[in-house]
């Protein structure tokens, strides 16, 4: 070979080094995935609610007086366990006491009087019984005989009309009583108080007729609770009562409870620039579990419609528009786009029926940086 040829040869293999050596450093880092394994396992397909549900209280009572007035007494705090039937506050109420010892003292004077009326019609009677008896033997004349007997019908009458007026007196301490409750507030139910608006000498007065004010007293059941959740009116037509369902509260964390379809309400709400949803409110099924509730609590819930066994599954993050996925090729160190065909899905688990085999790996970063097809991808390191 001569030294020209040499010379070029040395050189086109010096050109071919850096062509390498540029394109080994330039070349782009493989992309960092999260993988998971096709799998065979259980798929649901659910109904979830559009926006968070609420934990409530199966019974649950804000309590105003109907009358207004200071509070007198305020025998509870917030947070108190308090029994049916208990005092919870009552407002000044002296007047309406003396005129309830009044109505009861009347009461007594009538029936007094009552008694009196009917013991002297009593005896009238019995007066004129025995003259008319002496006017058949003719001991008596006819017109005192009748005297007798009229008076002892006005007696009788008199009689009836105190008896009357007694019972009207006794009314009058049931009207006295009723306005007298009014100024109390009495516990309907068993339950602990969660919130009182006011203090002691301060005044409470009932709401105007469609103006809302806060509650004196509110009072929560806080041995059963249930939640409601809007679900979008597309989907309500699939949902029906006894239906299971999967409560998750974000004060529990991951923990699920279960639950059960009670009521579907019977209208949808239409709130402006929202999705029209109609409420569903599901029941705990073990109430043992849920002893820590709160009602206020934000929720939300999956509702079972279907259950399909040993279905082919992936991760439902692992989904591209629904209907493609990245596979991780182990052997090659890259992904490939392919299309599928999905059947049962929730948002944990997708069944695939076409497009991927058992133990293959599917990316779930389907939103990292550099992910297409094709492209150079190592899985990442989880700890």
């Amino acid at each position: 070979m001569s030294t020209a040829a040499r010379r070029t040869l040395i050189t086109l293999t010096i050109v071919a080094l850096l062509a390498a050596w540029f394109w080994w450093a330039t070349r782009p880092e493989p992309v960092e995935v999260l993988i998971a394994a096709v799998e065979t396992g259980t798929v649901e397909k659910t109904v979830a609610n559009t926006r968070a549900g609420t934990i409530k209280a199966c019974r649950r009572a804000k309590l105003s007086p109907s009358s207004g007035g200071q509070i007198a007494l305020l025998p509870v705090k917030e947070g108190d366990q308090v029994k049916q039937g208990q005092l919870l506050l009552e407002l000044w109420n002296n007047d309406l006491r003396a005129q309830l010892q009044l109505a009861r003292e009347e009461a007594a004077s009538a029936t007094a009087s009552a008694v009196a009326s009917c013991i002297e019609a009593d005896h009238l009677g019995r007066e004129s019984t025995r003259q008319q008896a002496l006017v058949k033997r003719k001991l008596v004349s006819e017109d005192r005989a009748d005297q007798a007997l009229s008076a002892a019908r006005a007696a009788a009458a008199a009689c009836e009309a105190a008896q009357a007026n007694a019972a009207v007196s006794r009314a009058r301490i049931g009207v006295a009583e009723a306005t007298l409750e009014k100024t109390r507030l009495i516990a309907p139910f068993a339950g602990v108080v969660a919130e009182i608006s006011g203090e002691l000498s301060e005044y409470v007065t009932p709401s105007p007729i469609g103006i809302a004010t806060p509650p004196a007293i509110d009072l929560i059941a806080n041995e059963c609770f249930y939640m409601t959740a809007p679900i979008d009116e597309v989907d309500v037509a699939s949902i029906n009562l006894g239906q299971e369902a999967r409560i998750t509260l974000d004060a529990f964390g991951e923990q699920r409870f279960a639950g059960e379809v009670r009521r579907i309400a019977d209208y949808v709400l239409d709130v402006e620039k929202q999705a029209r949803t109609v409420d569903v409110e599901v029941e705990f099924v073990d109430r043992e579990e849920v002893t820590q509730l709160l009602a206020g609590y934000s929720a939300d819930v999956e509702i079972i419609l279907e259950v399909k066994q040993n279905a082919l599954r992936i991760p439902t993050e692992a989904l591209i528009e629904g209907r493609h996925v990245y596979v991780f090729l182990t052997d090659e160190n890259r992904v490939e786009k392919r299309e599928v065909e999905t059947g049962t899905a929730n948002w944990d688990h997708t069944e695939i029926t076409e497009g991927l085999s058992e133990g293959e790996l599917v990316v779930t970063s389907v939103d990292r940086e550099g992910l297409a097809d094709g492209v150079d991808a190592r899985q990442e390191q989880t700890q």
